[in-house]
């Protein structure tokens, strides 16, 4: 009997200093059962999807959004209404398809900056929160939301730029006529590809002004001409003038003075809205996450008396310059030594925002040996392990599988220049077109006035910024 009492009081002392006690304040961590080589045993729970980089859009500049809706009778705006936050996503990022968003939207991914300015984290960085889709945007919210919705599949099949004739084939009009992203009776928008030289010279065949005056000419007399120019390396929208009416106008709504000589308000103020917007990947990241760069350039001849190169001025007043104005914002956090920035030139000088990037900023774009030659020599472009800025966790590249790198992307051992004109606004040149020749003010036509006063115009990326920008938004680790 005794033995007995002994063996069941021995059983529950052992229980009791083998059972941990645990309480509301320190649970027991949870476990799950896992095979490894045939052999179970317990482990932790599989942890999440780890959130991406966020970036930033603009501050919503209210309603109507320029280039949408923007019909505007006898002076007065167009539908009053509003914006909610997914159309101001949709809108911003066109090249983006619907369900791609909708899903950031659906997952609770898309934050809002608290309006209170006051509202701020311990480190000072402003406090955010979710937002829902169908919440009406005021002038100068900001969202945040990952960079993944900018991700796209990129092909391995590259388009191969036309050889280069006066009389291109039917491979090369074909080509040219993917470029076409817009095209009316005035004017013709092309999404222009790298490393593809815009104006020609003697020894210069395959140029964008004499492929498509051979090729997008669509039935007129003659083929479209050039109204501004991009970098041969630069990429985006390039705008062409049909017509000798239109192509007068544009020049000078593309100069400094913007065309605002006429008497036709509806245009003037159009002429005002119109800007270009181009997306950058830049080595380092400027001190200020947005601000107004104004440096004036000037041309120096360099040693060997042929070469021309800009940069910025000194102020003496012995050399002749140009004013140079460039509005900038950085798009996210500083990736891999690198970051994404948004500029938009007020100006149009030469090698305007490669200028201002490299020696006003101290940031030289990527693949700008001209430029940043100094910086890319003590670049390495290997993967680093940075810290993300937000959460303060250590994070690191993620090479997409089955993509060759080496097609100019950052991880290239050469990376091409990683410039692009990506959105552009002008003036409607055709709804205006009769009243501008007439240098009257004369009401607009009845079957003109519905038209748009503004036209927009979004490029996607080509596929070595696309690669960079898939690197770019890498997993936390």
């Amino acid at each position: 009997m005794w033995q007995t009492k002994m063996r069941a009081s021995f059983r529950q002392a052992y229980l009791a200093s083998a059972t941990r006690r645990f309480s509301r304040v320190a649970p027991p961590q949870p476990a799950v059962i896992r095979v490894t080589n045939n052999v179970a045993h317990l482990g932790p729970p599989k942890t999440g999807p780890l959130p991406r980089q966020l970036m930033s859009l603009p501050p919503f500049p209210g309603h109507p959004l320029p280039g949408k809706n923007a019909v505007n009778n006898n002076g007065v705006d167009g539908e009053v209404g509003h914006v909610t936050a997914i159309s101001w996503v949709k809108y911003y990022f066109e090249e983006v398809h619907d369900k791609t968003i909708q899903s950031h939207f659906t997952k609770g991914l898309v934050e809002m900056e608290f309006r209170d300015a006051s509202r701020k984290k311990d480190d000072g960085v402003r406090a955010m929160r979710k937002v829902k889709h169908n919440e009406v945007m005021q002038i100068g919210d900001k969202l945040w939301l990952p960079v993944s919705v900018a991700e796209t599949r990129i092909s391995k099949r590259y388009d191969t730029i036309p050889s280069g004739t006066l009389y291109p084939n039917a491979d090369e009009i074909a080509y040219l006529q993917r470029l076409v992203r817009f095209k009316d009776s005035a004017i013709i928008v092309l999404n222009k590809p790298p490393k593809l030289p815009v104006k020609g010279n003697v020894p210069i065949h395959n140029s964008m002004d004499a492929l498509a005056a051979a090729a997008l000419s669509y039935g007129n007399d003659e083929g479209p001409r050039l109204v501004h120019r991009l970098d041969r390396e630069t990429s985006g929208l390039l705008v062409m003038g049909r017509t000798k009416e239109s192509i007068d106008h544009l020049h000078s709504v593309f100069s400094d003075f913007k065309g605002r000589n006429s008497r036709c308000k509806a245009w003037n103020k159009a002429c005002e809205a119109m800007y270009q917007q181009y997306w950058a990947l830049v080595i380092g990241s400027p001190k200020d996450k947005e601000g107004v760069i104004s440096a004036p350039l000037s041309k120096v001849l360099l040693d060997d008396g042929k070469t021309d190169r800009v940069v910025l001025a000194q102020g003496s007043g012995f050399e002749a310059s140009q004013e140079s104005i460039t509005e900038y914002r950085v798009l996210g956090p500083m990736i891999n030594g690198c970051s994404w920035l948004e500029l938009r030139p007020i100006t149009s000088r030469k090698h305007q925002l490669r200028v201002h990037c490299a020696e006003a900023l101290g940031t030289p774009i990527v693949g700008d040996y001209k430029y940043g030659w100094f910086i890319h020599k003590r670049w390495k472009q290997m993967p680093q392990v940075d810290i993300e800025p937000t959460t303060g966790k250590p994070y690191k590249l993620r090479r997409p599988e089955g993509l060759d790198i080496q097609k100019g992307s950052v991880l290239s051992k050469v990376p091409l220049l990683h410039l692009h004109c990506r959105e552009m606004v002008l003036p409607n040149i055709a709804k205006f077109l009769h009243v501008l020749n007439q240098k009257e003010a004369d009401p607009l036509r009845p079957g003109i006035i519905s038209k748009p006063d503004l036209l927009r115009f979004v490029a996607s990326m080509p596929s070595h910024m696309k690669i960079s920008w898939n690197i770019m938004s890498s997993y936390l680790v």
